[in-house]
């Protein structure tokens, strides 16, 4: 029996980085939304440990994943955010 050869996702970088929550674009047909009280979670979860996962971002800011930090370090008003920039090669 024949196995079918895969092929490799194009490589992909992530460039660490620091944006403001404001510069971000949220994905407007993101399926996953957050109530209210998930965001406040995800904002004390912040306030307690730090902002330990990055949120996403394309090389136009558009956020790819992390909709719930973005709204939560909106709810903390903070001025500064982690992120990893997805970039594509070639």
């Amino acid at each position: 029996m024949a196995t079918a050869k895969k092929t490799a996702a194009p490589a992909e970088k992530l460039k660490v980085g620091r944006v403001r929550p404001a510069d971000l674009i949220p994905y407007a047909s993101n399926s996953r939304t957050h109530s209210d009280e998930q965001v406040a979670q995800i904002a004390a979860s912040i306030r307690e440990f730090g902002f330990l996962m990055p949120i996403l971002v394309d090389d136009q800011n558009n956020v790819v994943a992390g909709h719930g930090r973005l709204q939560a370090a909106f709810l903390l008003n903070l001025d500064i955010v982690p992120s990893l920039e997805r970039q594509h090669d070639g």
